[in-house]
């Protein structure tokens, strides 16, 4: 009997990914994978395409958000599962995610001026017209326009993490996600915790209601998926793992690179029962 994977780590063209639901959903399909986690940044609007898309295609779809957080001016990312996506509270939270998001473009926009790289923020936002604009989609803007060679370049050269014209505008706690998320009756997992390099942060997280940790990535090695698997067991948290998938770009990770078996949601899914009897009490 063919063993059931999973991906529990995917994005739409609804966030940064390049498909859309459909063709997220129907390349689960053609990889054999029984069921997929729309998780898209700070954005739930794809998930009702891909619910549709998955009973057509008989992939099981797990609604999720991935929360974009700052703590001691890093960013974090907070995955969230099987969350009611009408929610006030997330529905709150990623309002005021999406307005920064906005308001970070126009400021890195500015910054880029100095350095003789003029863009229009609509073709900026041209290139995002279904959910949250992103820095993705501002690299892809200066690569169209010609600056770079390439989307790597505008990431290295003017908008990465320490590059000159990078702003940081999430001002969102992981604390805050974590409890938007338990509050909408999800299931907090922190995401891809080796690419945020801050295990002394975990415990606090622990202690604020996260339930999982993303120990299986498409950047995680390893001996980091065996560090992160102690971590796990040491603050009795669920194990988590999926490709991070983002389509054609972002490095072309394919989805289904990073995969688990289907006991993994079935774990995920106990979680999400004690969430939501914890909520209702």
């Amino acid at each position: 009997m063919r063993k059931r994977k999973i991906d529990l780590h995917v994005h739409t063209y609804y966030s940064d990914g390049t498909f859309s639901p459909e063709k997220v959903i129907s390349e689960a399909k053609k990889r054999g994978l029984s069921a997929v986690a729309i998780c898209d940044h700070d954005c739930v609007e794809g998930i009702e395409e891909a619910k549709k898309a998955g009973a057509k295609h008989g992939v099981e779809v797990i609604p999720g958000v991935e929360v974009t957080c700052e703590k001691d001016g890093l960013e974090i990312h907070m995955l969230g599962y099987f969350i009611d996506i009408e929610s006030r509270p997330i529905i709150d939270l990623i309002t005021v995610l999406r307005d920064k998001r906005i308001k970070r473009i126009y400021d890195m926009v500015d910054r880029l001026k100095n350095y003789n790289v003029n863009i229009s923020p609509h073709k900026v936002f041209a290139l995002s017209p279904k959910g949250a604009v992103s820095r993705m989609h501002l690299a892809s803007a200066i690569y169209n326009e010609g600056f770079v060679s390439s989307i790597k370049e505008a990431f290295a050269k003017y908008i990465g993490d320490k590059a000159p014209c990078y702003v940081s505008r999430f001002e969102v706690s992981p604390e805050s996600a974590i409890d938007a998320i338990l509050k909408s009756k999800g299931v907090p997992v922190y995401a891809h915790p080796n690419v945020m390099g801050r295990d002394d942060l975990i415990p606090g997280f622990a202690k604020a209601g996260l339930r999982g940790i993303e120990v299986y990535h498409s950047e995680h090695n390893r001996w980091t998926e065996e560090h992160y698997l102690n971590v796990a067991h040491k603050f009795g948290l669920l194990v988590t793992g999926g490709s991070d998938c983002h389509g054609a770009g972002k490095g072309r990770i394919l989805m289904g690179g990073v995969t688990m078996p289907y006991s993994t949601l079935e774990d995920l899914k106990r979680e999400a029962e004690d969430v939501r009897k914890n909520q209702d009490a």
